[in-house]
């Protein structure tokens, strides 16, 4: 009887220290470029740096271990690039995904430094016409074909609690997908490398439930 009263008694300070934040988030995302390759040609791919803004919620169930859902939007155009030629076309992306984060510092503390990672999906979406005509059509395409691909983060951070309920933090991820290869489009024979990887600088403020 003691051990179960004991037992109970856990469970529910488990549940009394569970922590939740939801917040916002603003930023700048940077995007590492991927190549098309033709016969004795080549061209650059990717997609043009522009400003992030998005939404996190936070469930801190131990004391450094927490895991968080967040959307994260960059507009942010699909382009092409060779020599004195260079093409886009008007897009944007949606990022949605699962991060674990992992704490220096016990959830007491003001200060919490962490390293994060996590996994979701990625929305690349155009909002404009494609070029026509095409200026690289040797090399690949700008199409208004929208594609999601699977996204991988990694990245770390900072938090710091103001107040009882407000939390800041500033953070640098790296949101990872594979060549987004029906919105940029190589021509037939062609080859596409490169990981698209947006370096994302973010700052958030966020309110703290108990």
């Amino acid at each position: 009887m003691g051990l179960k009263c004991f037992g109970l008694l856990l469970i529910a300070s488990a549940g009394l220290a569970q922590q939740f934040e939801i917040g916002g988030l603003v930023g700048y995302g940077f995007y590492r470029a991927g190549t098309v390759f033709g016969p004795g040609v080549s061209a650059q791919a990717g997609i043009r740096n522009r400003f992030a803004a998005g939404f996190v919620a936070c469930e801190d169930l131990y004391e450094h271990i927490s895991g968080e859902i967040r959307y994260l939007y960059q507009d942010g155009h699909p382009f092409l690039s060779s020599g004195a030629v260079t093409s886009e076309i008007q897009g944007e992306s949606h990022a949605l995904h699962y991060n674990l984060l992992i704490h220096l510092n016990p959830r007491e503390q003001r200060f919490r430094p962490y390293v994060a990672g996590g996994f979701g999906g990625k929305f690349y979406m155009t909002s404009g016409p494609a070029p026509f005509p095409e200026p690289l059509p040797n090399l690949a395409a700008l199409t208004n074909q929208d594609e999601w691909r699977l996204l991988v983060v990694v990245g770390g951070g900072v938090k710091y609690r103001l107040f009882r309920n407000v939390m800041v933090r500033g953070e640098f991820l790296d949101y990872m997908t594979t060549f987004p290869k029906s919105q940029i489009a190589p021509a037939p024979g062609n080859t596409s490398r490169g990981i698209f990887q947006q370096f994302t600088p973010l700052f958030g403020v966020s309110y703290v439930f108990h």
